[in-house]
């Protein structure tokens, strides 16, 4: 039987989501100034390698707690014999398609990095706020979801603002930035890898934090195993013994790794419209850092722009404003 909860716990769970929400906002604001504040030497490809590879070890444990956690609710009869099989051992039934979200989110990481590096920060967070874009997009085109006329509208917008932004004012769509292009195709290409492992989690064949584990053990599987085909070993070598590589990949991985768990907890307390809305304004976040730490110019046209991207996601997010 479904337990609703009480006044009291929704409040509880609003303080929460609220917390947690601004952390994650912080966190995934932090993200891009890191990226580009790696000493210049570190490749793309082997800086992503560590990363997602941080990022498994980082979720393993929580991965752990939470496979106990619903052991502990089977005991206690809180949840069924069903859920409780396909919870823990879902995943089993699902190896092809995570091995291609393993594969998606680690050679995406390799794009991350490489975008970033070419748009930088202010410019490629920006470009990253298209996601609500994709999302409506492909749950439309898989997963059949209504998109109303306001989110069309808001959707056109976005784009707008996301160019006046990045474009300075000019609107001239041939000289758009290159990592602003790669990390476009980047949240098109994990949006995709989200909506088509969307069934998995309606189906209650995984948790998010074994999700994360398991595409990331992926993802850093590959990415290491396919370095030699690009690379000499040598340099492979190199960076593994290099303690300033290593601590960079790690600072990058645990950054982005507990940003992930604080947005998750965002979802866990409040709902993905609200918690959508919340982390909104990261671009602001990542302008302060950019400003600050790697002397990037804010200027007024990211400013409008960024207006404009975030008035967009509210609305598009906003369920009592897209029933039409």
């Amino acid at each position: 039987m479904k337990r609703f909860a009480s006044p009291l716990e929704k409040s509880e769970n609003l303080k929460k989501g609220i917390i947690f929400g601004v952390i994650g906002a912080i966190l995934i604001g932090l993200q891009p100034i890191v990226a580009n504040s790696r000493p210049m030497g570190i490749d793309a490809y082997f800086f992503a390698a560590i990363t997602v590879s941080v990022q498994a070890l980082v979720f393993f444990p929580v991965m752990i707690i939470e496979r106990k956690k619903i052991v502990s609710d089977f005991k206690k009869e809180l949840i069924s014999r069903e859920d409780y099989d396909t919870l823990l051992n879902g995943y089993k039934d699902n190896i092809p398609l995570l091995v291609f979200v393993g594969a998606a989110f680690g050679f995406g990481m390799i794009m991350f990095f490489a975008g970033y590096e070419l748009a930088g920060a202010i410019n490629g967070s920006l470009a990253q706020k298209s996601t609500i874009f994709f999302s409506i997009l492909f749950g439309c085109i898989i997963l059949r979801e209504k998109i109303s006329k306001i989110q069309i509208i808001f959707s056109i917008i976005l784009f707008l603002g996301l160019i006046l932004a990045v474009s300075q004012g000019t609107f001239n769509l041939l000289e758009l930035n290159m990592g602003v292009l790669i990390l476009l195709l980047l949240t098109s290409i994990w949006m995709f890898a989200h909506t088509i492992t969307k069934p998995i989690f309606d189906r209650k064949e995984a948790i998010p934090s074994q999700m994360v584990f398991i595409r990331n053990i992926i993802g850093g599987i590959i990415l290491f195993s396919t370095y030699f085909l690009f690379f000499p070993i040598e340099k492979f070598m190199a960076y593994l013994l290099d303690p300033v590589v290593i601590f960079w990949g790690i600072f990058m991985g645990t950054v982005y790794s507990v940003g992930l768990f604080f947005w998750y907890k965002t979802l866990s307390n409040l709902d993905v419209n609200k918690a959508s809305i919340l982390v909104s304004p990261t671009p602001i976040v990542t302008a302060v850092f950019a400003t600050l730490f790697l002397g990037e110019i804010f200027t007024i046209f990211h400013l409008i722009g960024t207006i404009m991207v975030i008035i967009s996601i509210v609305i598009i997010v906003n369920p009592t404003k897209n029933k039409k």
